[in-house]
């Protein structure tokens, strides 16, 4: 599932279970934890638009090349401003390197921590930085955030297991090659865009340069290279918009039987595409952040048709926004209940909130 979906988001740690609830038959919490963090088939780590993914090793890798590997130059001098700027150091690239290289050597010795244990350790962790002072979205982040987070940018260390349940976002750091028995493969950032192209391709297309432009977090003129080096075939979509399709992917296809499904905030197919109207309609407000984060989705022949949320009591709650059939209700009742059940008492919380959750959550 996670290769055919070119990852699964991860930046809501609920995302990837219930993700994988929806798409993979029989599944259990169980199952999802023993590839993260037994097996350790599967990696999380930040991507493409520096959003947090859950891959496999191989896709690892690509990510790293194609997309992360281009953060890290950004990531450092901005850090290094917001420490001279918040009075930490007036020497802020000497004082990032002495302080990255003490968390190094804290998370070696140890095997794995946490944040507030590594912090023990170099007590320099255990400070503030300011950012946007004088602007209206001025605020604060604790250093220890920002250094691993470049360490994590940088490849050189990892999130394992969340210190609570399936639904929590603390994690224990280790580094990379103590945590995957090595460091990343180092591959080529062309071949690794040309890749990643023809992965989205293949799981998403046709789609538009915008799309992958907008998915990948590339510029431009990357994106074309990638999209033309992956050999996708142009195409011509009703009302004559321009898009791309594999080679391979051009021959029509018989319509599958009637389906639902009840998708997680942030899924990545829910945020697969930029361009979203052929399958969202108008219905964005109602199911979309202000910041552009999906909320739960209720879908219904490959469009979406509404949304879904939990009660208090863990009741799996959802809203229609168009019509449908009533053999899609009927699916759709059943889906519900079957997640009621299979969550068992576990309410879950999105991590973004979107204002038909709100008021599902609500009643």
């Amino acid at each position: 599932m996670a290769a055919d979906l070119a990852g699964i988001h991860s930046s809501d740690p609920a995302t990837v279970y219930l993700a994988a609830w929806a798409r993979v038959k029989d599944f259990r919490v169980e199952d999802l934890e023993r590839a993260l963090y037994d097996e350790r088939s599967l990696v999380r780590m930040s991507g493409m638009r520096r959003t947090m993914f859950v891959v496999t090793r191989d896709g690892a890798a690509t990510m790293d090349a194609a997309c992360t590997k281009a953060l890290i130059d950004g990531q450092r001098k901005r850090q290094i401003k917001m420490v001279e700027d918040s009075g930490i150091a007036s020497n802020g690239a000497a004082f990032t390197d002495r302080v990255a290289g003490a968390t190094m050597e804290a998370l070696e010795a140890r095997g794995e921590a946490t944040a507030g244990e590594l912090k023990e350790d170099v007590p320099e962790l255990d400070q503030k930085i300011h950012f946007g002072e004088g602007k209206r979205w001025k605020g604060s982040v604790g250093l220890s955030t920002r250094v691993l987070f470049l360490l994590a940018t940088e490849g050189r260390i990892v999130r394992g297991r969340p210190l609570g349940s399936w639904i929590s976002s603390q994690y224990r750091w280790s580094t990379t090659e103590s945590w995957l028995g090595g460091p990343l493969p180092v591959l080529d950032p062309e071949q690794a865009r040309t890749d990643l192209a023809r992965n989205w391709l293949g799981t998403f297309g046709p789609g538009t340069e915008l799309d992958v432009k907008w998915w990948s977090g590339w510029n431009l003129g990357p994106t074309r290279q990638a999209i033309g080096d992956a050999g996708a075939v142009e195409v011509e979509f009703d009302g004559g918009a321009k898009g791309y399709v594999l080679e391979d992917d051009l021959d029509p296809v018989e319509p599958p039987d009637e389906w639902v499904a009840l998708l997680p905030g942030l899924d990545p197919t829910v945020m697969g595409w930029k361009e979203r109207f052929w399958y969202l309609g108008e219905h964005a407000g109602d199911l979309f952040d202000r910041n552009g984060n999906a909320g739960p989705t209720v879908w219904s022949n490959g469009r979406v048709v509404g949304g879904w949320a939990q009660r208090p009591d863990g009741e799996v709650a959802y809203e229609l926004l168009d019509p449908v059939g009533g053999g899609a209700r009927a699916l759709i009742n059943a889906k519900a209940s079957e997640l009621t059940a299979w969550l068992d008492g576990v309410v879950v919380t999105p991590r973004f909130r979107t204002p038909l959750e709100k008021r599902l959550s609500a009643a």
